[in-house]
């Protein structure tokens, strides 16, 4: 199921040595994270809305976009799908409360300033 995502990474990849004129996704990455976090609001916000409408197709469509440019921003920060796959793995069989709380739990360590031995 996750070789598309696989594929669509090395493409993005790809596009950062292309010129802005002539793709997208490299014209994305001229502009920088700004824009990209700007996109990915917006196809969050369109995403929100379909689901509301509850067009399946719609849906599907602008979870797509969502992805896609969530995808982008990843790239842009030198990360991959393959490190979002693991961390959803990582919390396969973990409950939900148990994953939220040590994921609160880190971030309190990590704005107090505290520091693993």
């Amino acid at each position: 199921m996750s070789d598309v995502l696989i594929e669509l990474a090395k493409v993005l990849e790809s596009r950062k040595g292309e010129s802005a004129d002539s793709s997208y996704v490299a014209s994305l990455y001229e502009k920088g994270l700004d824009a990209i976090l700007k996109k990915i609001g917006e196809e969050a916000t369109e995403t929100v809305m379909a689901a509301k409408d509850g067009n399946r197709e719609h849906i599907i469509h602008e979870t797509a976009d969502l992805w896609f440019h969530t995808m982008v921003m990843l790239a842009n920060l030198g990360l991959g799908p393959q490190q979002v796959l693991d961390e959803l793995q990582r919390r396969f069989g973990l409950s939900g409360l148990d994953e939220k709380s040590s994921r609160d739990e880190l971030f309190k360590k990590m704005t107090s300033g505290e520091q693993d031995d």
